[in-house]
């Protein structure tokens, strides 16, 4: 089972299930794949009428998100951000990664009346950039991966915080609040589970391994919960998943993780990728490419290297006094460059932007899909290069001592 836990499975299941959406979109195959993709499922009586597509990017992404929250409060308190100095730089680099791209996407587009589409440049796809770090960054240090996944991760959350924010309408703050108590609530039998797992090595406290299943239960079913009232609230679904891996307890979520990551990785990521990149790719003709394209496909590959790279430098100019840079240069332009594939929360907040305008729309895809196939190509030459030098310098200390 240890091969369905590696990045590289995840990283070939998850580019092979794109490879495959984007050749059926664009096959004789594609009607019937969109027919099931927004074919409904659901109780319309609770609410709860998502498509196929729907139930795969609100439902079952929560799952890979609450990996990610778990992971990434690993790398806050035990790994390699564990320390104010290490952790304050991916949050730096991660603003940096959003102005650049607004601010190029804005000077391509000002005046033209698209400029509502500024946050379709700002996201990153975690699950594409940390599939190509695993499928060609083998021999990379471990601080180059919780670097990319802290700013991955903060950069997706502000793609939801956008999405949240400026593409929806009728948030209810009232159930937001029922949400964030039901994470607590999340976190304290998660807590309470703890503590009778670390109670139950004596022996006289054998007895409460039947209150461990009600608080396992009770867990799944308050997870649950705060998925369905996120999702009521008008917020994207998957912060859910976010909210309750970081307040689940150090112990037992790093057990949850360990259980479901290889269905993480063979299920949840690849059908997200499938559906994700079941795009068909628009036929232009002789419709002139207007603002939008020149915006996206400059600020994703240009705007992110630029932003992540310069806003990492800034932050190690100014904390240089307290603490050692955390990246070489030449890990940081990696880092940038992986920071460019944008691809699918960039297409759905394309969507939402240019709802009303479906020619742009297809323009905006087509930039989507070319901007983030530039950073692949450039990311996967930095990265090679970035793993062969340190393989190297790891030989030539080992042939030293």
């Amino acid at each position: 089972m240890s091969f369905l836990r590696s990045n590289r499975t995840s990283a070939a299941l998850l580019l092979a299930a794109a490879v495959l959406g984007l050749a059926i979109a664009n096959s004789p195959l594609a009607d019937a794949a969109h027919s099931i993709q927004q074919s409904h499922i659901g109780w319309p009586g609770i609410g709860l009428d998502l498509s196929v597509g729907h139930w795969i990017s609100d439902g079952i992404l929560a799952i890979f998100f609450f990996i990610v929250a778990i992971e990434l409060k690993h790398e806050f308190t035990e790994g390699d951000l564990n320390s104010v100095g290490k952790a304050i730089r991916p949050a730096i680099a991660a603003l940096g990664g959003i102005l650049v791209p607004i601010a190029i996407y804005l000077a391509f587009t000002w005046g033209s009346g698209y400029e509502g589409g500024w946050p379709i440049p700002t996201a990153t796809d975690i699950a594409f950039a940390l599939g190509v770090l695993a499928v060609v960054g083998r021999g990379l240090p471990t601080t180059v991966r919780a670097f990319l996944l802290a700013l991955a991760v903060l950069d997706d959350l502000a793609g939801i915080l956008f999405i949240a924010v400026f593409f929806t309408t009728g948030a209810q703050i009232g159930l937001i609040l029922l949400g964030a108590l039901l994470a607590v609530l999340f976190g304290f039998l998660s807590w309470r589970y703890a503590r009778l797992r670390r109670d139950a090595v004596r022996p006289s406290q054998t007895r409460h391994r039947g209150l461990e299943w009600v608080l396992i239960i009770g867990m799944v079913a308050v997870g649950l919960a705060t998925w369905y009232v996120v999702y009521q609230s008008g917020i994207h679904a998957t912060i859910a998943g976010v909210a309750l891996g970081f307040a689940m307890h150090r112990k037992p979520a790093h057990r949850a993780r360990y259980l479901i990551e290889p269905f993480s990785n063979v299920i949840v990521l690849p059908l997200f990728a499938f559906s994700a990149a079941l795009v068909t790719i628009p036929s232009l003709g002789e419709t002139p490419l207007e603002a939008p394209f020149w915006g996206i496909i400059v600020a994703l590959p240009v705007g992110k290297l630029i932003g992540i790279v310069g806003a990492t430098l800034l932050a190690d100019r100014i904390l240089r006094s307290r603490q050692a840079p955390v990246l070489r240069f030449g890990d940081m332009i990696a880092a940038g460059a992986l920071g460019g594939i944008g691809f699918t929360v960039s297409l759905l907040m394309n969507d939402l932007a240019f709802a009303d305008n479906r020619a742009i729309a297809d323009q905006g895809v087509l930039a989507v899909i070319i901007g983030s196939a530039i950073s692949i190509v450039v990311s996967v030459f930095v990265v090679r290069l970035r793993a062969r030098h340190y393989r190297a310098l790891r030989l030539s200390e080992k042939d030293a001592a």
